[in-house]
């Protein structure tokens, strides 16, 4: 199929652009990951689902795609950390890159194609600095290796900073930088004590500047730049800046981001996250206060991510009323076609017969195609749900096949985003009951209210609810269990 043209806020040029990959329907992204010396928080979460969201509008839109995310194994954290515990980096990273990944899984992020190593990409950062020293943007000072900003002209392009009246050779030799700071930025660290990581290299002895790694690993695995750079906003400066600076000082006459996407900022409860205030959480937290994952997806990808998102636990409830309502809509068609187990899992786009079907499944993935228009989106999965409705409501047990299939090839779609919704009848057993008997007692409850024998549909409200099943009416006629907790 032809992609799907998508328009993209560019904060390179602040403004939105149409997207033009350099290699026409194949895409080349990369992501800044997490550096893995604890459980990723919740903002982390939010970013990296916003990546996941990406990859997957632009598959639905027809792109093919060679993704990388990279795994910071080394900063000064790490090897402070590691100092402590008396154990290599290597090892102090293992678990919290493994917490990493299962964080994803949980999450049902897909995998990407790429997940470069720092620790694993030592060479490719020597050789970049090699190139930047040839090209007289380098200079050392007590073993280290500075980039110097004001020999390159193009410093300030991304994330607009204004570098004059800077001075020449003001340095800052840390891994965490603060928003204010314009310095010469360090590539190459040298060994402070003889506990810390180094490596021997043509260049010295010592380790990567932080800035050094994503440059030399967006190098190693495509050769040149990419079609698209994220990440969160916070790292929009200095860490994309210098990223950038080192990238086109190094290899100026190569473009090396085509589109620069940033996603915003998490508050929780209104306010900057912060172990102090209590409101800090990381994905663990929540899911030890018994929130479901999906909730938890589906709250961090329904608003935009150019606008700050505000979590709070009680609106992870409302994200599982509003998936419930959704859930409970794929079940009646499920339930009313008998499509348990025949629907395909992909589609191309354009493949519909009913109109309005049709003209929703145009809106939903154009939605995406807008700068990834999550929040518009839902609005037209809504009113699918709306629409399917009301046409069960009519039609009962009079439905068209054609209708239920192509109103399950929409969700199955929709879900193709979302990943969070289920397909299949869960047969599962609870102290003893089955999901097929407490279904069959709904049913027979349903009947008795329809013909009036409110005696007879309490009963059976009661006797579910003396075996923990609590049974729901939602306001589109369908009813929901679960077990009492």
């Amino acid at each position: 199929m032809t992609p799907i043209p998508f328009v993209f806020q560019n904060t390179k040029s602040g403004k939105k652009e149409t997207f033009l990959p350099k290699d026409n329907s194949n895409v080349t992204i990369y992501s800044c990951g997490p550096t893995v010396y604890n459980f990723a928080h919740i903002g982390n979460i939010r970013s990296f689902l916003f990546v996941d969201v990406l990859r997957r509008a632009l598959l639905l839109g027809g792109y093919k795609l060679n993704q990388s995310m990279n795994i910071t194994d080394i900063d000064d954290k790490i090897i402070n950390e590691s100092i402590k515990q008396k154990v290599s980096i290597e090892e102090f990273t293992k678990p919290w890159t493994e917490a990493f990944f299962k964080d994803l899984e949980s999450l049902h992020v897909q995998k990407l194609e790429h997940y470069p190593k720092a620790t694993e990409s030592i060479e490719d950062m020597v050789g970049l600095v090699e190139t930047l020293k040839t090209n007289g943007l380098v200079y050392e000072k007590e073993g280290n290796l500075y980039f110097s900003i004001q020999k390159f002209s193009r410093y300030g392009e991304l994330s607009k900073i204004d570098v004059s009246g800077m001075k020449s050779g003001a340095r800052y030799d840390a891994d965490e930088y603060t928003k204010d700071d314009v310095r010469d930025f360090v590539l190459w660290k040298n060994q402070k004590t003889e506990q810390e990581k180094c490596w021997h290299t043509r260049i010295g002895t010592g380790r990567p500047g932080w800035h050094l790694e994503c440059s030399a690993m967006i190098r190693k695995v495509y050769g040149s730049g990419v079609d698209i750079h994220t990440g969160g906003i916070d790292l929009l400066f200095p860490h994309h800046e210098n990223e950038a600076a080192q990238s086109m000082g190094a290899y100026p006459n190569e473009e090396f981001v085509g589109t620069w996407l940033h996603c915003e900022h998490l508050l929780v409860d209104g306010e900057k996250m912060s172990k102090s205030k209590g409101n800090f959480y990381t994905l663990r937290d929540i899911l030890e206060k018994g929130y479901d994952p999906n909730s938890i997806r589906y709250h961090l990808i329904s608003s935009h991510y150019r606008s700050k998102l505000n979590f709070s636990l009680n609106k992870l409830e409302e994200s599982k009323v509003a998936m419930d309502r959704i859930q409970n809509t794929i079940y009646r068609v499920l339930e009313a076609g008998q499509l348990w187990d025949k629907v395909p899992k992909r589609f191309e786009n354009g493949n519909f017969t009913v109109p309005e079907l049709q003209n929703l499944n145009l809106e939903f993935i154009y939605s995406l195609a807008d700068d990834l228009n999550v929040p518009k989106a839902l609005a037209t999965v809504f009113e699918l749900v709306r629409i399917v409705n009301q046409y069960l409501d009519t039609k009962g047990n009079e439905a068209e096949d054609t209708f239920l299939l192509e109103s399950m090839q929409l969700f199955y779609k929709i879900n193709e985003l979302f990943a969070v919704f289920q397909f299949k009848k869960q047969i599962q057993s609870l102290d003893g009951i089955s999901e097929d008997w407490i279904l069959e007692q709904i049913e027979k409850r349903k009947n008795a209210k329809q013909n009036k024998d409110f005696l007879n549909a309490d009963r059976i409200r009661k006797e579910l609810e003396e075996k923990g099943i609590l049974l729901a009416d939602t306001k589109e006629g369908i009813i929901t269990w679960k077990k009492a907790q």
